[in-house]
């Protein structure tokens, strides 16, 4: 079995957040409009695991989804280009842990939340993954 690989995508509390995802208990990763995010999205593979961060407002990872649908179609535009997944809520994070715990750990310096501010959907090495679970457990 091949190994997992681990993501991270952001969202707007107020666009669409991590409660609202545990409520409605799946939905389409959708309207993403930025060639490095597309291509990090039709990498995902089913099982995956997905840091959930809230941007903008909170600036913290909340969650951990899982894909549960590969790459299809975008439903939010025609163009062939633009891709979707499914995620569906896995677990919160015991704490929460903030964008300034991630600049601060050196550990994560090499971090896309960090260098790629703007990336709404970027892939996580392994060992990033458990630094940040690490910090939210303590």
């Amino acid at each position: 079995m091949p190994p997992m690989n681990h993501w991270l995508v952001k969202s707007e509390p107020n666009t669409y957040s991590w409660e609202k995802l545990l409520k409605d208990k799946k939905t389409t990763w959708d309207g993403v409009r930025n060639y490095a995010a597309r291509n990090n999205l039709r990498d995902m593979k089913k099982g995956d695991l997905v840091f959930f961060y809230h941007s903008n407002e909170g600036k913290e990872i909340v969650g951990i989804a899982k894909v549960a649908k590969e790459h299809f179609q975008d439903p939010t535009t025609d163009e062939a280009a633009w891709l979707a997944v499914e995620l569906a809520p896995f677990k919160p994070l015991k704490k929460p842990v903030t964008l300034e715990q991630v600049k601060a750990d050196k550990r994560l310096a090499n971090i896309g939340l960090v260098r790629l501010g703007r990336l709404s959907v970027m892939k996580l090495e392994p060992n990033e993954f458990d630094v940040i679970l690490e910090l939210s457990e303590q």
